[in-house]
């Protein structure tokens, strides 16, 4: 019989567990505004993200000095594919948008679940892939408003999910830390070389201060610091309420679009964005059924 090693958390640890994966959300919902500031007007997507990760590369080699460079790239490759069409597709399309759209990866986990490591996609699940489908396409406007800049973002949330469920494999087998940097490395290379065929002229390569003090605020907030707080605090509010606690992200991401970029959404669009937020709530029910099995490998 195998002994259950369990650790108990007590309603203070649970309540700082909350306040810091709220911080986090916050966080992740600001890049989507401030990063429209900058793109394009600025600094192009592709060289923005460049200097973000090579910025992150640095400071995970400072921090993180053993790195599982195999894994750790093939995360790298998922992961600068997502950038890069977030980032691109923050160009063409709304902030508000734009965070909604990628916040479909929540839903989408489940599925890359079941492809990668067998794991059966519930009921619950596929109501709601369904219905953010539906709440996107009202969120875009319909096929007339469902732009370019949209779809590339589809793209982002589908490569997000994936690398969800690729780092939650390959942290069973490495140490979580030990593939940050390869991946960070992976991003900045790819998107530098993503920056050679984006547009042509030597302005291609030019960027402002602002451009990057808001690079080096996502790298070091939205990067680093929200790596550290997902694997000190994700544990113990376990993973059905972390995600339920993420589907902020858009919700902060919208309300700092209307104060920052005075974005607006119509009516049709403000009920897309609720429903995408009820599908992905009910997308991420019982997450957490096999989480006692999870920690008692941890200890």
């Amino acid at each position: 019989m195998r002994n259950r090693v369990v650790k108990e958390y007590t309603l203070k640890d649970k309540f700082i567990a909350v306040f810091w994966l709220l911080t986090l959300t916050f966080l992740w919902g600001l890049t989507f505004p401030i990063q429209k500031l900058v793109l394009n007007k600025e600094v192009s997507p592709f060289l923005y993200n460049a200097i973000r990760f090579w910025i992150a590369t640095f400071l995970s080699a400072l921090l993180f000095r053993k790195s599982d460079w195999k894994r750790g790239s093939i995360l790298g490759l998922v992961m600068a594919i997502a950038y890069a069409t977030q980032t691109w597709g923050l160009t063409i399309t709304t902030s508000t948008k734009s965070g909604f759209i990628t916040s479909l990866y929540i839903v989408i986990v489940p599925f890359f679940s079941y492809l990668v490591e067998h794991e059966k996609v519930r009921k619950l699940q596929v109501v709601g892939f369904t219905g953010a489908l539906i709440g996107m396409y009202m969120l875009s406007g319909g096929i007339s408003g469902y732009n370019f800049g949209d779809f590339l973002t589809t793209i982002c949330g589908v490569m997000y999910a994936l690398h969800v469920v690729l780092i939650t494999k390959y942290s069973k087998q490495v140490s979580e830390y030990a593939l940050l940097t390869p991946q960070f490395f992976t991003v900045a290379l790819l998107n530098t070389i993503f920056n050679l065929f984006y547009q042509s002229g030597s302005d291609k390569w030019s960027f402002s201060l602002n451009a990057l003090f808001v690079a080096t605020f996502t790298a070091v907030t939205a990067t680093i610091v929200a790596i550290i707080i997902q694997a000190k605090y994700q544990k113990v509010v376990g993973s059905n309420i972390s995600a339920l606690i993420f589907v902020g992200e858009p919700l902060f991401a919208m309300i700092l679009s209307v104060l920052i970029l005075k974005e607006h959404l119509t009516a049709l669009q403000l009920i897309g964005g609720l429903l995408m937020v009820v599908s992905i709530i009910l997308g991420v029910l019982n997450l957490s059924e096999r989480e006692p099995e999870m920690m008692e490998r941890q200890g």
